[in-house]
């Protein structure tokens, strides 16, 4: 596997997994406050939300990066380099 497929996964594993935790936690408060099933509740919804957010990323984190570098370039006046 070479380094920028490793670095591509473990970006994907880790922005998914934090995303996922911190959203889970909040929508469900929101929804459902701080009962006594609130942890078993959270960690049901992240574990059913991490797999499609790990997706997500891998596939359109590629893209944003792209378009954060237009938008930046921009911003810079600079040329972009994509």
């Amino acid at each position: 596997m070479s380094d920028a497929t490793r670095l591509r996964l473990t970006f994907s594993l880790l922005m998914s997994g934090l995303m996922s935790l911190l959203m889970t936690g909040w929508v469900s408060w929101l929804n459902l406050g701080f009962g006594p099933d609130f942890v078993a509740r959270w960690g049901h919804a992240f574990v059913a939300a991490w797999p499609a957010a790990f997706s997500i990323v891998l596939i359109l984190a590629p893209g944003v990066q792209r378009l954060s570098q237009r938008l930046t370039a921009r911003r810079l006046g600079r040329p972009s380099t994509c």
